[in-house]
């Protein structure tokens, strides 16, 4: 979910190309964004590209069980399309028609300008890492609502985003 939208409530044209961010880092990575922390100082998988493209070590990235069974250049170009995608801020980041002409290599992929408002301040950056935890800590407690009436009892299992009726 795009930050402006998540923290917000504000939803952009380019919340959009965020979404396609993340799923493009999720291809490339073969792992999901949210359940994936390679160690305690990442909060996802888009930190740990961060940081990986910042050390100039993306191949780093590439799911291993590819191999050498894909193009590297390719595989480098759309991580750093994703991560242009997944800016904080929908301003910096490109358009879709951008987007497709850099995958088809017709145009350069710029370098990444993060917005530092987010980023730079630490003690922001922990607060997101603590909404995360908070987050999946619901997400994995079960909860049970009994529902009766004359002839019938329901129960609904399930977290506040999934239900399951049980009758």
């Amino acid at each position: 979910m795009a930050p402006e939208y998540a923290l917000w409530g504000y939803l952009t044209y380019k919340a959009d190309v965020y979404s396609f961010g993340i799923v493009a880092l999720e291809i490339v990575a073969g792992k999901n964004n949210t359940k994936y922390r390679p160690e305690e100082n990442y909060v996802c998988l888009q930190d740990w590209a961060f940081v990986l493209q910042q050390r100039g070590n993306l191949m780093e990235l590439v799911d291993p069980r590819l191999g050498t069974e894909f193009n590297e250049e390719e595989a480098i170009r759309m991580t750093k399309v994703a991560l242009l995608c997944t800016n904080s801020s929908p301003a910096l980041r490109p358009t879709m028609s951008e987007v497709v002409n850099m995958l088809e290599g017709r145009t350069l992929v710029p370098e990444l300008i993060l917005d530092p408002s987010i980023f730079a301040d630490e003690s922001r950056f922990g607060a997101v890492k603590d909404q995360l935890n908070r987050m999946q800590s619901r997400s994995s407690k079960t909860t049970t609502i009994t529902q009766s009436s004359d002839s019938t009892s329901t129960v609904w299992l399930g977290s506040s985003s999934t239900l399951v009726e049980h009758q």
